[in-house]
This record gives C-alpha cells, structure tokens and sequence, in this order.
C-alpha cells in the first residue's frame, strides 16, 4: 500500500510503502529519499488494506 507523506525536515512530500503483511500496527525507521535523516514511521489499519501514518522525527 503507497501513502503520500511529508517529510518533517525538508519539507518535500515522498510516497512511502506500507507492507500490509507486517500487522495492524507497524512501528519503523525509514529515511527520507530528499534528505536522507531518518523518520520514525507509524502506520495503523485503519480497514483492510488501508492505513493512517504518521511520520515523527527521530530527533524528537
């Protein structure tokens, strides 16, 4: 599944994937392919198939 996010340092809007075969609830790192610092990723099912994420900076 591709989610469109916004990167929180640069800015740049990227499309991620989101692996639906890693459960429900997902929890990772991924890095930004502008900018290259990294995200902590939150992907939640939201209905099968579909899912809400969220993207923090690994900074704080």
């Amino acid at each position: 599944m591709d989610a469109e996010v916004q990167c929180p340092y640069c800015g740049e809007w990227v499309t991620i994937f989101v692996d639906p075969g890693g459960g429900p609830a997902q929890s990772y790192v991924e890095d930004c392919p502008v900018c290259c610092r990294p995200w902590l990723v939150h992907a939640v099912e939201e209905e099968p198939g579909g899912f809400a994420v969220a993207l923090a900076r690994q900074d704080g």
